[in-house]
């Protein structure tokens, strides 16, 4: 009998990638994105790949690319090296077990993990969730120029284009009314039958947020994401309870305890759920479980992941036996270029799920070595 192949080796590497517009959010703009890639190589000669990402780096939340490759390199990546590569349940409690925190950090493992066990298996990543539900899934489009008319005329020719036909706005940045004022104006640009969500990133307090949402629901704008801060939970429950407009938890929610704390409080009708936020794949399944037990909607979030991140999400929400709000997993579609061989691919408003061994993505070793940080090409291996 063969011995099970191990982890010989876990890299992560800092890529910086232009973006192809400034994207406003309320707590920053971001004109780049920033992708920990994380290379697993195994003894077998298998190599599985992950990836996290934050947005805006520290703005945010309270892991950055820094500190997530910090985390791998220095204390994730020594307690795997050695460990069966096939037995991903005990490598990943074995990093729980002297890893607090770190969701991000711990994600980008699990994800290579997955990919290489695929690779090894011949299966793609979903299979080895349980199997997809669906092989594709509707995707909508981020309007964040901060301009309005030009807000517009990209929603339309992406509707045009087949692409996107539900956005969301971000609001939160500015006083109400010139907020209210900029949803109004898209609504009236785009007419009445095309799905608009607002994303207020927390910005609100509870006051304000009372007013918002009484004028967003007038506008008829179709769900409205984290209008106040994410412990802030009772704000959240009054919020839920007042108003007909469904109300959706995003920072609030990261993992299956967080559901069930929301669940329990009655505090959101959606969540957002976020694979680096839950800490993987398994766990992001688990919150799900949890939502769908108490009737809350699951909503495929992103943290605007590069094209490795967004298909690993890819998998699990296809997992999902629900999913009633879709996704936005557009993260690829803000970048200007790439660092994998051939980018995801979104028809007829939807992302194609891969239906190849792994994750079904393979990376580009040359645009790898071009935007990553260090510019080195020399290994920064842990091994042992």
């Amino acid at each position: 009998m063969n011995p099970s192949p191990t982890i010989q080796s876990i890299e992560s590497v800092l890529v910086d990638l232009p973006t192809i517009r400034a994207h406003k959010l309320a707590m920053t703009t971001m004109m780049r994105q920033t992708l920990v890639i994380v290379r697993l190589v195994c003894s077998d000669g298998i190599t599985g790949v992950g990836e996290a990402t934050t947005i805006g780096g520290l703005a945010y939340g309270d892991q950055s690319p820094e500190s997530i490759k910090g985390a791998i390199d220095t204390y994730v990546a020594p307690l795997l090296i050695g460990q069966d590569a096939t037995r991903i349940n005990v490598a990943l409690k074995r990093v729980s077990a002297s890893v607090q925190g770190n969701s991000f950090a711990k994600s980008a493992v699990e994800i290579a993990l997955l990919d290489a066990q695929g690779l090894r298996l011949g299966l793609p990543v979903h299979a080895l969730l349980g199997g997809a539900v669906r092989d594709a899934l509707p995707v909508l489009w981020t309007l964040a120029s901060g301009d309005a008319a030009r807000d517009v005329q990209e929603a339309l020719s992406l509707i045009e284009a087949r692409r996107h036909n539900v956005f969301k706005l971000k609001i939160g940045s500015h006083p109400l009314a010139e907020d209210i004022a900029h949803v109004e104006a898209i609504r009236r640009g785009l007419g009445d039958d095309v799905l608009l969500t607002v994303d207020v990133n927390q910005a609100w307090d509870e006051t304000t947020a009372v007013r918002g949402i009484a004028a967003l629901e007038a506008i008829g704008v179709g769900l409205i994401e984290q209008p106040v801060a994410r412990r802030n939970r009772r704000a959240l429950r009054r919020l839920s309870a007042r108003f007909d407009v469904p109300i959706m938890a995003d920072e609030a929610v990261h993992d299956a305890i967080d559901a069930f704390d929301l669940a329990a409080e009655a505090a959101a009708d959606v969540y957002a759920l976020k694979i680096s936020q839950a800490g993987g794949l398994w766990p992001t399944l688990r919150a799900a479980a949890v939502a769908d037990a108490a009737g809350v909607g699951i909503y495929g979030g992103t943290l605007l992941e590069g094209s490795i991140g967004s298909i690993a999400a890819a998998h699990v929400f296809a997992a999902c036996p629900t999913l009633a709000w879709g996704t936005e997993l557009f993260g690829p579609l803000l970048l200007k270029d790439d660092i994998v061989v051939q980018r995801p691919d979104f028809r007829d408003f939807e992302l194609q799920l891969p239906q190849v061994p792994g994750l079904g993505v393979q990376l580009d070793l040359d645009k790898l070595d071009f935007y990553r940080r260090d510019r080195s090409s020399q290994s920064v291996a842990v091994t042992g």
